[in-house]
């Protein structure tokens, strides 16, 4: 069960670069359970997060590949000197949707037309009944029900019942990576840009299969006090930059239990932001660009990183503390 909440929280992180328009929808509109009383933010952090960044050079050019993370705390930061050192050489900083879509006023609309249903259905009649009266009985304890999510598909729901929790947890989209890189990206005036629209975003949330989303759900409903815990695995594991153990909790899970929902949500997206990155790179010199996307985009052999390797692209990771920390290594490995 631990494992496919994993699954779960990664499944929607991945797909939820409109973190923040999500959370504002489903405070308007959807509220979700509280978490456990015994949940508290975590005390302010000693340094900074491991950062995910490399760097893809060609004769030319260079692109700084950055892995984000939704949901982060005010504890998260200052960041990595790397990531404000490759930010300041980059003429241009580039997110999975541009950042003019994501300041648009309709957002929140188009957001909850994606989220219901084009058939006429609604949640109730797509949940099974024993599903549907443990979904009640846990609204009924914030004074709900589940007339308030019944016109919106499961995705929605999952989506708002994790953010609910996160903000218990100290999380907050709006102190995501990517949201603080846009706020700081348009203060300098760079350039932005998105790897793809905000229609195509949307779409890819209301993609995944319906089976796989109602599972998804019911995996929640079964054992909510557990979520906590996965998300703390897998921020865990970004913040320690810790590449092997965050690719083990998501890409591999998303991979095995729901193909459909990774082919759809990583793989598909990857394949078309490949060869908009190798623009940045051919050609006649450019300056340097950032391309900030989901940690999840970068792993394995269908992330973004090996398929620019196997394009005979040199990458490498850029981190500093990595660096230290092999270079200690080295010494007392010597002695």
């Amino acid at each position: 069960m631990r494992r496919r909440l994993k699954l779960l929280l990664l499944s929607l992180a991945a797909a939820a670069g409109l973190m923040s328009v999500a959370l504002a929808v489903e405070q308007a509109h959807a509220p979700a359970p509280a978490a456990p009383a015994q949940v508290a933010a975590a005390a302010p952090a000693a340094t900074p997060p491991v950062p995910l960044l490399w760097k893809v050079s060609d004769r030319d050019n260079a692109v700084y590949l950055l892995g984000s993370f939704h949901l982060l705390r005010e504890s998260d930061y200052p960041l990595s000197g790397d990531i404000d050192q490759a930010f300041a050489a980059s003429d241009k900083v580039v997110f999975e949707v541009p950042p003019e879509q994501m300041l648009d006023p309709s957002i929140a609309q188009r957001f909850l037309a994606a989220a219901g249903y084009a058939d006429g259905r609604t949640l109730s009649q797509v949940l099974p009944a024993a599903m549907r009266e443990k979904f009640n009985r846990i609204l009924a304890q914030r004074g709900s029900s589940i007339a308030q999510f019944d016109g919106y598909e499961p995705w929605f729901v999952n989506l708002s019942l994790m953010l609910g929790i996160s903000q218990q947890m100290g999380f907050r989209p709006d102190k995501g990576l990517d949201q603080t890189l846009i706020q700081q990206a348009l203060a300098s005036g760079k350039a932005t840009g998105g790897l793809e629209s905000l229609d195509t975003q949307l779409n890819v949330l209301d993609s995944t299969p319906m089976a796989e989303q109602v599972t998804s759900l019911k995996e929640f409903l079964d054992k909510p006090t557990e979520m906590p815990g996965m998300l703390e695995d897998l921020h865990g594991a970004w913040r320690a930059g810790d590449i092997a153990r965050l690719d083990k909790l998501a890409r591999e899970e998303m991979r095995d239990k729901t193909p459909q929902t990774y082919r759809i949500v990583n793989v598909q997206r990857n394949d078309a932001w490949v060869p908009q990155i190798q623009q940045m790179l051919d050609g006649q010199k450019k300056g340097e660009t950032l391309v900030v996307v989901g940690a999840l985009h970068l792993l394995g052999e269908d992330g973004v990183i090996e398929k620019l390797r196997a394009k005979g692209y040199t990458v490498e990771r850029v981190c500093s503390v990595c660096a230290a920390d092999e270079a200690t290594k080295a010494v007392v490995e010597t002695k």
